[in-house]
């Protein structure tokens, strides 16, 4: 059984909650592109449920959307996901157009090179970078310096388990953190 909802999944996202709750969406098959899992995206949206309605939500390696989309469902304001992969952005809009989503746009750029403009500060960031790219310490540093984060900001990280995340900038305050299998997720306050 569990190898037959395993392949059914593949190739899509299912929103899990919110206004769109139980849709599914096509996920473009590209090398590296591992979405979040719906365990992991209802344990992270039961920890985000007292800000994320009315926040302004920032994917910074969008991939297939999930976090975003999510973050849409459960009435976030505004998402802006960034995607480097043509492709992949274009069934990002697909979808997002699909759910007649508002206020959201997405950024066919690489996200180092987006970040390191200056800013326009977001509520809630997503930061699920590829894996073993050593792109996490050096995003969340734009994010830092360039003004991209609210003063009391909630940054989600999802990383390999082994990754370094004594790394990242001192005033991020770890409020919750996971790990599944290789997977490393956390949720920080970001304090002044």
């Amino acid at each position: 059984m569990a190898r037959k909802i395993q392949s059914a999944s593949r190739g899509q996202i299912r929103i899990i909650g919110g206004k769109w709750r139980g849709r599914k969406l096509p996920v473009f098959d590209s090398e590296g592109l591992r979405p979040t899992t719906d365990r992991i995206r209802e344990t992270l949206f039961n920890w985000l449920m007292p800000v994320i309605q009315e926040a302004r939500c920032l994917d910074c390696f969008a991939g297939s959307g999930a976090l975003a989309i999510e973050a849409l469902s459960r009435y976030a304001a505004s998402a802006t996901l960034i995607e480097l992969e043509r492709s992949v952005a274009t069934q990002l809009v697909a979808n997002l157009a699909k759910l007649e989503a508002k206020n959201v746009q997405v950024i066919n750029r690489d996200t180092l090179n987006y970040l390191a403009q200056n800013g326009t500060a977001y509520d809630v960031i997503f930061l699920d970078p590829p894996f073993r790219k050593d792109l996490l310490q050096q995003t969340a540093l734009l994010l830092e310096q360039n003004g991209w984060l609210s003063e009391n900001c909630w940054i989600y990280v999802e990383a390999e388990a082994e990754a370094n995340l004594a790394l990242l900038p001192k005033n991020w305050q770890l409020h919750r953190k996971k790990v599944t299998g290789q997977v490393a997720y956390c949720l920080y306050i970001r304090n002044q």
